[in-house]
């Protein structure tokens, strides 16, 4: 970020007079190195000449010989010229007898040459250097390395407010204390009080933590330093804590300020205590908790950051006196959805019809960057199909696109594996509505999309829930395996379509024996941390447990899977006249939704609860 220096008027002539002496080396060169002018002629021919007597004298010249005629030789040449036959020697003795004059002189522009031929290297890279630096003046000079990269928001701001971020309530109240030190510093140093130096925005990817950073820069009206954590990162060890310094000193000039890194954990991951590391970027977080410990915060320089892996972050960043003040920007609530949809509604031309409170009901999950796609792929469909606004379809058909990927109706299916997927997707809405604490089934789909899905089930919770209990986990295995139990049901074999499902199944079972305590090992956490010099956790996965104390853990979690599997079936069992109707019904339409859904799924008869019995190593499936 700082300037360049200026060059003094030697520096800045120097080129010029390197280039004027090259090329004067070099013509000089050239000169010497032309032939002299004359005829050609053979060596054989030259000693004739010399025995006939029409060769006045002769100049030895390296590798050529140069001879010149008597004045009174009749319509002769100038010069003859002719290549030097070394192991002749016989033509000296024919000079003599013939009284012909001759001499030596140094080859003409060989050492010349040998000193182009050394400077021709140093002059690419002189001429390369010079193309380089005229292309980028601040990259000229090894020292340009050091310089940070960071962008500068224009001085009216960077023209966003508080009012354009919607669903983070909680987190711009927190940071409203920030912008009242920026505006009125003396509030707080009147008082012996000192403002955080640094703030850090935590939360998943897409949530506006980038966003909210510069609404405080806009709203305080103060300078704004952009960098990513990556841009300190170099493969020359000691450039990113150059760069480090040169921000914190050129922020030092716009104080007060913002300054903010995104992506934090690119630079400030935790140090290894092994040899396994990488000392440029362990030197460019040393210099980060020095610069952070350095700077006087009355000043009014304010350090923000955001990332979305906060438990790799180094744990001295997060001590008081650097990232002492932390913001968890998370996933926003019902309201908070239509907050955004709202703000983002402004941007597109919506029909009035169009329910905003719908759609924050089918986004359950979303980010504000997810949001903010739906609306924008919503507009890119209403425009296909030269629509004047955009409506409910839409939306719903871009929320799809979100979440699931395009659809592929090229990608044809056989009658008999269209069969599977209706009876498979079927299966999982059956089994999940009668399920209670499963999340509602919004529709059922056997048209594919995205990379894999050859057919889709479509969940929509009612409410946003942040506790799920052992009953609600349990009943969401149970759904996931609604669509393997319709297959060995009906078709009597199984596919590789439930792989995904039996994936997550497994996740969910063995989070409740490990980290949940949710099986009859305890309440007792067997997944351990990553905190070791490799990474690795310390618990099962990383070797710490026993071969016993594994085996029952898979032991239950095998228990919980086939506790499910079984309701699965079961479910499917009492209900297989509604599978069979439901599955007729979707291999017509290709699509359940809305109200023949919910007419269909209010059939559903609940089956007894299996999912504390004990399962036997000889019990079979019911058919």
């Amino acid at each position: 970020m700082s300037e360049e220096s200026p060059q003094s008027p030697m520096m800045r002539w120097m080129p010029v007079v390197l280039l004027v002496l090259v090329g004067a080396l070099l013509m000089s060169m050239l000169w010497r190195a032309i032939p002299v002018g004359g005829e050609d002629v053979t060596w054989s021919e030259l000693k004739t000449l010399v025995a006939e007597d029409q060769i006045d004298s002769l100049v030895f010249d390296g590798v050529l010989v140069v001879a010149t005629p008597k004045d009174d030789t009749a319509d002769a040449p100038k010069r003859y010229t002719t290549a030097r036959v070394l192991a002749d020697e016989t033509f000296v003795p024919l000079l003599d007898a013939h009284a012909v004059s001759y001499k030596a002189t140094p080859p003409s522009g060989c050492g010349e040459a040998s000193v182009l031929i050394l400077m021709l290297p140093m002059l690419g890279l002189f001429v390369f250097f010079m193309m380089f630096s005229r292309r980028d003046p601040s990259s000229a000079g090894a020292a340009a390395f050091g310089r940070s990269s960071a962008k500068l928001a224009p001085e009216e701001g960077t023209g966003v407010t508080f009012a354009d971020v919607a669903g983070v309530d909680e987190a711009a109240a927190e940071l409203l204390e920030i912008v009242s030190f920026l505006k009125t510093p003396e509030r707080f140093t009147t008082l012996g009080g000192r403002p955080p130096k640094g703030v850090l925005l935590m939360g998943p990817p897409g949530t506006g933590k980038t966003l909210l950073a510069r609404a405080v820069a806009g709203e305080a009206g103060v300078p704004f330093f952009s960098i990513s954590g990556s841009a300190f990162v170099e493969m020359f060890v000691g450039v990113g804590a150059a760069r480090v310094r040169d921000l914190f000193k050129t922020a030092t000039e716009y104080a007060p300020c913002i300054i903010f890194i995104d992506e934090l954990d690119a630079v400030g991951k935790t140090r290894s205590g092994g040899s396994v590391g990488n000392d440029e970027r362990e030197q460019t977080l040393n210099q980060l908790l020095v610069e952070m410990d350095g700077f006087d915060n009355r000043m009014g320089i304010i350090v923000m950051a955001a990332t979305n892996r906060q438990e790799t972050l180094d744990s001295a960043l997060l001590r008081p006196g650097r990232f002492d003040r932390q913001v968890s920007v998370d996933r926003p609530n019902l309201k908070g959805r239509l907050d955004i949809l709202k703000v983002h509604a402004k941007k597109v031309k919506v029909s009035e019809a169009l329910d905003m409170n719908v759609i924050a009901q089918l986004t359950s999950g979303f980010a504000g960057a997810d949001l903010a796609n739906a609306l924008n792929e919503a507009a890119l469909l209403a425009a296909r199909r030269e629509a004047t606004a955009i409506e409910l379809e839409d939306v719903q058909e871009a929320i799809e696109r979100v979440v699931g990927g395009l659809e592929r109706k090229s990608r044809r299916l056989s009658d008999p594996e269209k069969r599977v997927v209706a009876y498979h997707e079927c299966g999982h809405a059956i089994t999940a509505a009668a399920s209670p604490g499963a999340m509602a089934v919004q529709k059922v789909s056997i048209i594919p999309r995205g990379v894999a899905a050859l057919g889709y089930t479509w969940y929509n919770p009612q409410e946003d829930k942040y506790l799920s209990s052992k009953t609600d986990l349990l009943n969401q295995i149970t759904g996931l395996y609604g669509g393997r139990a319709a297959e060995e049901i009906v078709i009597g074999d199984v596919t590789n379509g439930a792989s995904d499902d039996i994936r997550r199944a497994t996740g969910i079972a063995r989070q409740m024996v490990t980290r949940f305590g949710m099986s009859r090992l305890g309440a007792i956490e067997f997944a351990g941390e990553a905190n070791n010099a490799l990474g690795m956790p310390q618990g099962l996965a990383g070797g710490a447990s026993s071969a016993g104390t594994a085996e029952a853990v898979e032991g239950e979690v095998r228990g919980i899977l086939e506790r499910c599997h079984n309701r699965a079936r079961q479910i499917l069992l009492d209900n297989r006249v509604l599978l069979e109707e439901m599955t007729l019904h979707l291999l017509e339409t290709e699509v359940l939704e809305g109200q023949l859904m919910e007419t269909f799924l209010s059939r559903v008869t609940h089956a007894d609860d299996m999912a504390e019995r004990p399962i036997t190593e000889t019990e079979e499936f019911r058919l």
